[in-house]
């Protein structure tokens, strides 16, 4: 069986998985970390969103094959590490908004919204409504206002 390596919320693992499977499983099945959701195992519904290398990006989609060793993998449960916190100012905006209502897309919409203030301060600009509308990952419970409030609060105390 192959092995691979790579960094996963600030520590190096290595796992022994066929490369074709799918990044999603090796987090959730072979390493235990719950916090990126299955939801649609497409790369449509957005749950899983995690961060590879600061990016966002969707482990649902990606083989294990593709992650390199130097690939650093931050999940939900990894992100109050991103800023030496118990909580990321995002998720305490969460909480403030009172956004979540069944919770189950929550740490992929999360994952989203601060890669894209990292995005947008990148560009060396704040968030508009026209990025807020390109976030795709999608709420069953609709609470898109409470979303997009919470990521404002959010991106300011970033």
């Amino acid at each position: 069986m192959p092995q691979h390596t790579f960094t996963l919320n600030g520590t190096q693992v290595t796992v022994e998985v066929a490369d074709d499977v799918r990044l999603l499983w090796v987090l959730r099945d072979i390493l235990g970390v719950m916090g990126p959701k299955y939801g649609c195992g497409l790369n449509v519904c957005k749950s899983c969103t995690s961060h590879i290398n600061g990016k966002a990006f969707n482990p649902c989609a990606v083989p294990v094959s593709q992650i390199k060793e130097s690939d650093e993998i931050t999940t939900i449960e990894g992100l109050p590490a991103t800023v030496g916190r118990e909580l990321h100012p995002m998720q305490e905006a969460w909480l403030e908004e009172d956004v979540s209502q069944c919770g189950y897309c929550q740490p992929g919409q999360i994952m989203a919204a601060v890669a894209l203030v990292r995005k947008v301060r990148e560009e060396g600009r704040a968030i508009t409504d026209d990025d807020l509308d390109g976030l795709r990952n999608i709420c069953r419970c609709g609470t898109y206002q409470r979303i997009r409030t919470a990521i404002k609060k959010g991106e300011s105390r970033m």
